[in-house]
C-alpha cells in the first residue's frame, strides 16, 4: 500500500476491544499511513479491554462514549476536534452487541427489550452519529464514513439471531444517510461486510468455529483477516475511493458469491 495514504486526514475509531478487533487493527494501519484519530468505547467495554494501550501505541487519547446516547457523541466530536486540531475526515463504527446472543436466546424465543437493545448499540448508533455530525457540522467535505457489517444482513444465518436484523437496519441507514450526507457535503458512507473473523465478538457466537471452518472452505481466496478488514477500511478512508458511497462491500474471499466449493462437495460426495 503507498506510503502516507492518510497524511493530513483526522478522524475517529470507535470499537477498539484488544488485538484480535478489526476497529484495533485499522487504528495501527491510519497510524502506519499518516492518519492521526482519537479512540472511543463504551465506559463498559474499555473496562474489558485494552485500548489505553492501543492509545498509547498511536500517540492519541481515549474518550469513553456511549455510542447510543445523543449527549455523549455531541460530548466526544466537541474533545475531538479539540484534541485533533479540526473537522473529522474519517468516522469508523465497529460496535456491535446483542443480550440475547449472549445469554443463548434463540430467534424464536427473543427477549423484545434485549432486541431492542441490540438494534440501538449496533445499528441506531450509527445513524445517531451521523445525525450528530451533520448537526454539528463536523466532517470535511469528501469525509469518508464506514460501518462494520455482515452477510447474515441479507442471508440467514440461525446463529445470528436478531444481530442478523441489527445489520440489515445498519446497512439500510448506510443508504439512507448516504444520500442525505452525499448531498449536503459530499461525505460517504457505506458499509464493509467482514468475512467471519476470530474477534472476541466474533467467537462469542454459537456454532464460530464451524462455520469459520465452512466459510474458509467456500471462499475461493479463504477467509478475510482482521488486518486484511483494516487495508480495506484504508482504502475506503483515503482519496482513492472518492465515488464510492451508500455501498455494502463484501470483504469476504469471494463468500458471498460462490455457490459450492469443490472442498464442500467432496465432503458430502459419499453420503
Amino acid at each position: 500500500m503507498p506510503e502516507n495514504l492518510l497524511k493530513g486526514k483526522v478522524g475517529i475509531i470507535t470499537g477498539a476491544l484488544d488485538e484480535n478487533s478489526i476497529a484495533w487493527k485499522t487504528a495501527l494501519k491510519v497510524k502506519e499511513q499518516g492518519g492521526r484519530f482519537v479512540l472511543t468505547n463504551a465506559p463498559i467495554a474499555m473496562r474489558m479491554g485494552a485500548i489505553k494501550e492501543l492509545a498509547e501505541e498511536c500517540n492519541t487519547i481515549v474518550i469513553p462514549a456511549d455510542a447510543t446516547v445523543v449527549e455523549d457523541i455531541e460530548k466526544l466530536y466537541a474533545e475531538a476536534k479539540e484534541f485533533l486540531g479540526g473537522n473529522f475526515d474519517f468516522l469508523l463504527h465497529s460496535i456491535g452487541m446483542s443480550p440475547n446472543i449472549r445469554k443463548g436466546r434463540s430467534y424464536g424465543e427473543l427477549n423484545y427489550d434485549w432486541a431492542m437493545k441490540s438494534y440501538d448499540v449496533s445499528a441506531i448508533s450509527f445513524h445517531k452519529m451521523m445525525h450528530v455530525a451533520e448537526k454539528m457540522d463536523i466532517m470535511n467535505e469528501w469525509a469518508s464514513i464506514i460501518g462494520l457489517s455482515y452477510i447474515a444482513a441479507q442471508r440467514v444465518y440461525p446463529f445470528y439471531t436478531d444481530m442478523a436484523d441489527a445489520k440489515a437496519l445498519l446497512e439500510s441507514i448506510a443508504r439512507g444517510y448516504g444520500y442525505r450526507f452525499g448531498k449536503l457535503k459530499k461525505v460517504r458512507v457505506n458499509t464493509i461486510s467482514q468475512s467471519p473473523t476470530k474477534t472476541t465478538a466474533g467467537t462469542g457466537i454459537g456454532g464460530f468455529d464451524s462455520f469459520f471452518n465452512f466459510a474458509e472452505k467456500l471462499s475461493p481466496l479463504g477467509n478475510a483477516s482482521a488486518e486484511a478488514c483494516a487495508d480495506y477500511i484504508v482504502t475506503m478512508f483515503s482519496d482513492m475511493t472518492r465515488m464510492v458511497t451508500m455501498q455494502n462491500l463484501f470483504h469476504d474471499g469471494g463468500y458471498s458469491f460462490t455457490g459450492i466449493s469443490e472442498e464442500i462437495m467432496d465432503q458430502f460426495k459419499d453420503l
